[in-house]
């Protein structure tokens, strides 16, 4: 079939907080055609279906976009998520953005090209910069390799909080809940807003490692789900704990949560460099990907962080983007990449730029696999040492913690990678 051909200035694909930040700082700042992709019917990502308060509430002032308080999206501290993605939604398109939904965005025609599907039928669309704001998702059941039964009731986070919240669904009377970060407590609270009794929050992690948060939730650590049970519906969650016992709850829903990964497919098929930490796009501190002209921002980067740290990369994005588009930008890659040892996870940004150019807040973000008391980080190349932090609280999984970035002018250019350790 025949594609209708168009061009822009810069194409976002992703209308979550990340896309949306970007396209209303970019189009502000006279950027030219600004145009954001989303394939949802309705843009705002995940704050959509998020009913809990605290969003926005971090945020700092936009560079371009919004020159008063009353017209920024995040003035009013700690919205909800719905009212957060109207605001974003209404902010980018106040500032002059292009946003188009039900896009799906299903491949590349060139280094700067992509092809599309949507309600305009099939679409090639050309432009001058890419910005690639894709985010993150939660891993299903099925790439988590959890045995038993194939049951109804088992949700994700993200599918029971559209289930709750976007589509008024009936879930269910007794519920466990996977996992104990952030995310797990906010899918505990959708079920107790949806009159469901929560039966237990289980994680695999020791018992110093994690805090109650819910005096009426039992919260079972060092415990390990082995099975699930049921066939016209879950009837329960067996679990192996760390003693050797193993127990089954009784539930009729159970949510597994956490376990993000960085929504990479359209940067794969790009042919992009991915990072194997954060299996996301291996990019630089002006968010530079391995092909010129593609940028990226938000939770693609780093599954995952909160929608406020997503916005601030798109506003972030802005700045190298329109570098870009007047001629001043540096050519991509060329530095060492970042590199980390066990048991810390990943760091990002992940590779040195050409230009010298330091991560946002003048720090890098990084996560571990186990908890840290205190670590001690050190920063080499080729033997010689960069730097050293003494973080002064623990590294705990499923949080981000940080690294100073003094140190990335003395890297060489031309040695090999840039490790970071923690003792």
């Amino acid at each position: 079939m025949t594609r209708n051909a168009r061009e822009a200035d810069v194409l976002i694909v992703g209308g979550g907080p990340a896309g949306l930040a970007a396209g209303a700082e970019l189009a502000a700042a006279g950027a030219g055609r600004v145009e954001i992709l989303e394939r949802e019917q309705e843009a705002g990502g995940i704050p959509r279906h998020c009913h809990h308060g605290g969003f926005g509430g971090r945020l700092t002032r936009s560079l371009y976009a919004w020159t008063s308080a009353t017209r920024s999206p995040y003035a009013r501290e700690g919205t909800d998520g719905p009212a957060y993605a109207r605001r974003s939604v209404a902010a980018a398109l106040d500032a002059g953005a292009t946003l188009r939904t039900g896009v799906t965005v299903t491949g590349w025609d060139g280094p700067l090209t992509v092809e599309t599907t949507g309600p305009a039928g099939l679409e090639r669309i050309t432009a001058r910069a890419v910005v690639l704001a894709t985010g993150a998702r939660e891993r299903p059941r099925s790439a988590r390799m959890v045995p038993g039964t194939r049951p109804p009731g088992v949700y994700t986070t993200g599918e029971l909080q559209q289930a709750v919240h976007l589509y008024g669904q009936r879930i269910g009377s007794r519920a466990v809940v996977v996992g104990d970060e952030p995310v797990g407590h906010a899918a505990a609270a959708t079920l107790r807003a949806a009159g469901v009794h929560v039966v237990a929050m289980v994680t695999d992690r020791p018992s110093r490692a994690v805090r109650p948060r819910h005096r009426h939730t039992p919260l079972l650590t060092g415990a390990t789900v082995t099975g699930l049970t049921g066939r016209t519906r879950l009837s329960g969650v067996s679990l192996r704990h760390e003693d050797g016992r193993t127990t089954t709850l009784r539930c009729d829903t159970v949510v597994l949560t956490g376990d993000f990964v960085p929504d990479h497919e359209l940067a794969r098929r790009g042919g992009l460099l991915l990072d194997p930490g954060t299996r996301g796009p291996a990019y630089d501190a002006a968010f530079r990907t391995s092909r010129p002209g593609v940028f990226a921002a938000g939770n693609l980067l780093h599954a995952v962080e909160h929608a406020e740290f997503a916005a601030q990369e798109g506003r972030a994005v802005a700045v190298p983007v329109l570098h870009r588009l007047s001629g001043t930008g540096e050519a991509p890659g060329g530095g060492p990449r970042l590199a980390v040892d066990a048991p810390l996870r990943w760091i990002a940004p992940n590779v040195t730029g050409p230009d010298g150019a330091r991560p946002q807040g003048d720090r890098f973000v990084l996560r571990t696999a186990r908890r840290l008391s205190r670590p001690l980080l050190v920063v080499s190349q080729d033997g010689r040492e960069l730097h050293r932090q003494r973080l002064l609280s623990a590294a705990v999984p499923g949080r981000p913690f940080h690294l100073a970035a003094d140190w990335a002018d003395r890297v060489d250019p031309e040695g090999a990678s840039v490790r970071i350790s923690a003792f």
